[in-house]
Order: structure tokens, then C-alpha cells, then sequence
């Protein structure tokens, strides 16, 4: 069975490349432009991996991944054009 992804990325260039890449090796990915999207994408369908992107319109990531927490440990990896620190969410 193929994994399933979810990106959460506004800028669709990036959000494009990051899809083809996976794609190209079987991972089945699904898209949302902002983070209100993801978060309803993320009701609707059982993902394996999130990829989240930190700043977005509406939602920021690090706020949709707090609520995304409350409800799943599936694995998230966050995009960031920032300089931050590393921080592990729990």
C-alpha cells in the first residue's frame, strides 16, 4: 500500500516541486494552500506524513500542528524559510 502524504504549503512552486519529488517514488500526496485547508484535509483522510510548512496565511504552522497534536502523532516535518532553533513536538 502506498503512504500518504499531506503537504501544507502556500507557495504553490514549492508546494509543486515537493509533490512531483514524492510522487516519482509512489507516495501518494494530496495539497492544501494554506492552513485551514490542511486542517480540514486532515479531518477528511488518514495521512502517514505531514509536510508543514511554518508561514502561511490564516493559519501558521506551528499553530496547526498544536491543534494536529491534540488528535494524531502522525509524523510532521516543518518547512521554514526562517532561521529557527530545532524543537521537538510532542
Amino acid at each position: 500500500m502506498c503512504e500518504k502524504i499531506l503537504i501544507i504549503e502556500d507557495e504553490k512552486k514549492m508546494q509543486e516541486i515537493i509533490k512531483e519529488f514524492l510522487v516519482e517514488y509512489g507516495y501518494l500526496v494530496d495539497c492544501a494552500d494554506d492552513g485551514l485547508d490542511g486542517l480540514s484535509m486532515f479531518h477528511q483522510s488518514a495521512y502517514d506524513l505531514i509536510i508543514l510548512d511554518v508561514m502561511m496565511p490564516k493559519i501558521d504552522g506551528f499553530a496547526v500542528l498544536e491543534l494536529i497534536r491534540k488528535e494524531s502523532d502522525v509524523p510532521v516535518i516543518m518547512l521554514t524559510a526562517l532561521k529557527i532553533q530545532f524543537y521537538i513536538f510532542h
